[in-house]
């Protein structure tokens, strides 16, 4: 097994930011270091001016748009974006082939290219690849993600295999030929000419163990992702992609890699298409973190970003860069949850830059945070435009745990419990234990409250019988409100239950619908059909 990484921030646990994936997490991670650091925390589905090139996005896609309020003033979040990156730099950002430009003038590196549009015919751009000389990159102008990127082309039949694909299954006119440049491909976050993060992004990959075949190994590896939580929801997917690179390389999902044999699925290294996400912040060389951060510069008002730069070594050994490309809003996943190495924390970076007066009011309250679809609710259901995000609590936090054991699981004596941590402005949880007793978690910024919640705990006598209490410090995380979490289990159960039922039954219904088949199919039912015709005819002639 590979040696990974399972050490995250110590606010940013999995439990934490499990339930969020890709974009969704982006938008969360920044959104909650502003919330715990006491700043007023709202989603928006509509907005007022601030981002016009996603006017009618967020209504369909809530949870994306947030913004943050101090008493002096706010700010409003596009994912990762922040509206001092202005419409502008994002519509630059966006157009590859501007960019590229705005780079060049800069005398900044970049791939030697050109765009090329519906005018253009196929004959033109191959001319073209072959004065550039292969191998090439093809790519769309407008593209994300990692998608319709054909890298290292070495010929014309490849090359016109990959534009039929652009144009014909993609429905992309505006395309950029490039040289192909050599090196590692790594991403770098900038926040306000610092770079603050840096990862290297390998390709797909396994580690042969001479036993295993790289179908195999591909499992092993997914279930080594299954445990980060940005890499549970970017497996490496078995597609015709794949098995056309490994079958390139003379090889098959059976065969079987030698002990440690490093062997690639891919050339791509985005993490959303199975890439590794590798911290190389400490390890990257300066003059390739003054390429980031100069590549921003280069666009007006692009205060903050990460930058795509391919980075090799000349006959010297000293490390050169070439600039793919730049993304204002890009995803901080890999960055946080690198597959080794140290996690970095970008969004308290973003949140330092927007509101410098903040800056170490969080620590009091990073074991709290909030419940991301709980508070997105009223806005899927398009009850309402905004949904405000209960406070978190203000000052040091105690926390409490207290075992009880007795008749205490029912779920009044839970409602109950609830109404007693909220009379004392307390948050945290209630939840069974397989032993008849139940778990009781409180925090809140009175300690005289959270040692008065003991009292609590046995005044409903009525619904409960409390024979004993076990009380200790806790140090994990807790939840904004008060969560009765008691029959969550019985619920799983229950469901687990109702499923076995549905299953047989589609079984006896299954069963049923082939006796009748070959009841259908019988020598009593051929037999008896005139009869039946006959009866039915009368029937007919009656009415």
């Amino acid at each position: 097994m590979q040696d990974v990484n399972t050490t995250w921030l110590p606010h940013m646990e999995p439990e934490v930011v499990f339930e969020t994936e890709g974009n969704y997490l982006d938008a969360y991670v920044v959104a909650l270091e502003g919330w715990r650091r006491g700043l007023t925390l709202k989603w928006h589905v509509k907005d007022s001016e601030k981002f016009k090139d996603m006017k009618t996005w967020f209504v369909d896609h809530p949870g994306q748009l947030f913004s943050l309020h101090s008493k002096e003033k706010s700010h409003y979040f596009f994912r990762t974006r922040g509206d001092l990156v202005s419409n502008e730099a994002v519509e630059l950002g966006m157009d590859k082939f501007v960019t590229k430009q705005l780079l060049e003038k800069a005398n900044l590196p970049v791939p030697k290219g050109k765009e090329f549009t519906a005018k253009d015919t196929r004959q033109t751009i191959v001319d073209y690849a072959n004065s550039l000389g292969y191998p090439v990159v093809l790519k769309p102008t407008d593209g994300s993600f990692g998608r319709g990127v054909f890298a290292n082309i070495t010929n014309d039949d490849e090359l016109i295999s990959a534009l039929q694909h652009l144009k014909n299954e993609m429905k992309k006119e505006n395309i950029i030929l490039e040289k192909h440049v050599t090196g590692k491909d790594f991403r770098i976050y900038v926040v306000d000419d610092k770079v603050i993060g840096a990862i290297l992004r390998e390709p797909p990959n396994v580690i042969g163990d001479g036993t295993s075949t790289l179908e195999d190994l591909i499992e092993k590896k997914n279930d080594l992702r299954r445990l980060n939580p940005r890499l549970s929801h970017c497996l490496i997917e078995i597609n015709d992609e794949l098995i056309n690179y490994i079958n390139r390389n003379d090889l098959t999902l059976q065969s079987v890699p030698e002990k440690d044999e490093l062997v690639y699925l891919s050339d791509k290294g985005n993490i959303s298409l199975g890439g590794d996400p590798i911290d190389q912040l400490d390890e990257l060389a300066p003059n390739i973190k003054q390429l980031a951060i100069d590549s921003l510069k280069a666009i007006p008002d692009l205060v903050h970003g990460a930058v795509d730069i391919m980075v090799d070594q000349d006959n010297e050994g000293n490390s050169i860069g070439h600039i793919i490309e730049l993304n204002p809003t890009a995803q901080l996943g890999g960055i946080l949850f690198p597959l080794k190495g140290e996690p970095r924390d970008v969004p308290k970076a973003i949140i330092d830059y927007y509101f410098p007066e903040t800056i170490g009011k969080e620590t009091a309250n990073k074991l709290m945070y909030f419940d991301f679809y709980d508070v997105l609710e009223p806005l899927i259901s398009r009850q309402g435009t905004t949904a405000t995000v209960t406070p978190a609590p203000s000052g040091k936090l105690y926390l409490k745990k207290y075992t009880v054991y007795g008749d205490v699981q029912n779920l009044g004596y839970h409602l109950g419990l609830r109404k007693q941590a909220f009379e004392r402005g307390l948050q945290g949880f209630v939840m069974n234990l397989d032993d008849e007793a139940i778990e009781i978690v409180v925090a809140g910024t009175d300690l005289e409250m959270v040692n008065d919640f003991k009292n609590g705990i046995t005044e409903d006598e009525e619904r409960a019988t409390v024979t004993k209490i076990m009380e200790e410090d806790y140090d994990g995380y807790v939840k904004i409100g008060f969560d009765s979490r008691a029959n969550l289990k019985t619920l799983e159960e229950d469901i687990y239950t109702l499923q076995d039922d549905i299953e047989q039954l589609k079984e006896e219904i299954k069963q049923i619908e082939i006796k009748k088949r070959k009841y259908l199919r019988s020598v009593s039912w051929l037999i008896t059909s005139p009869i039946r015709i006959a009866g039915a005819f009368k029937q007919t002639f009656k009415n």
